[in-house]
């Protein structure tokens, strides 16, 4: 939140102390564009966010599962059900081998969402970090953060478990992105081992939305998908990364 006091000065307030000051009264769209102009990290969802698709569903698909996975992503990006448990059904219905993973993103590499390349170049040339948190997998996400330059040491995404021979073995439970408000708890651990000071979220879904707190601001995004509840409850909320580009620039 900003605050204009008697003597002109402005002053920001990150979401936490927003929702100590007051229980009524959220961000605006004009607050969050100017937290968004002055923040020192932004961090990106990544399915239907940095690329069109949604990876799971993607590798679901590969896998010869798709409808039925279709089905839980909905429910799990709805918030409807735990992500946790969304992931866990969803992979134990999926099984992808090693082998299925590796040639997923050899033979349908994530599609860059239009725009986003640009956005991230903004952000790098104005000294902004940038870093992808997602409830994906690793081995896509890091193949995504090499197209846009991010360092993988920004990328915090769920790991998958192979057995010797390359079988599904499950995934590592202890990520916090494995379970909801384990976005939130990456960006709290930024902002504690980095120190950044202003945090802006940016994603479609809701453990994106989640995020803020401790996010200083999120910014709902639907230039691939439309998810109902976040463009109701997002302050800001775009269609396109130019709306967000255009904002760097005022």
């Amino acid at each position: 939140m900003i605050t204009y006091p008697e003597n002109g000065t402005m002053k920001f307030f990150t979401c936490s102390t927003q929702q100590r000051y007051t229980s009524t009264k959220m961000a605006t769209a004009v607050e969050i564009k100017a937290i968004m102009r002055i923040a020192d990290a932004v961090c990106f969802d990544v399915d239907s966010t940095v690329i069109k698709e949604e990876g799971i569903d993607e590798l679901a698909k590969f896998c010869g599962v798709g409808d039925a996975v279709a089905e839980m992503t909905q429910n799990a990006m709805g918030g409807n059900i735990s992500f946790k448990t969304a992931l866990t059904e969803r992979l134990a219905l999926i099984q992808p081998s090693r082998d299925q993973v590796n040639r997923l993103i050899i033979d349908q590499p994530p599609c860059l969402t239009e725009g986003m390349m640009d956005l991230v170049d903004r952000l790098q040339q104005r000294n902004v970090q940038v870093f992808l948190i997602s409830g994906g997998f690793h081995s896509i996400v890091e193949h995504v953060a090499a197209r846009i330059n991010i360092p993988l040491n920004n990328v915090y995404a769920n790991k998958l478990k192979f057995h010797l021979n390359g079988d599904y073995a499950g995934f590592d439970e202890t990520q916090p992105t494995a379970e909801s408000g384990g976005k939130g708890r990456v960006i709290g651990l930024l902002k504690k081992e980095r120190g950044f000071k202003k945090v802006v979220m940016i994603g479609d879904g809701a453990t994106d939305l989640e995020a803020c707190p401790p996010a200083d601001a999120f910014i709902g995004f639907g230039g691939n998908i439309i998810r109902q509840q976040i463009k109701e409850k997002a302050k800001w909320f775009v269609t396109s990364c130019q709306e967000i580009t255009a904002e760097l620039e005022q």
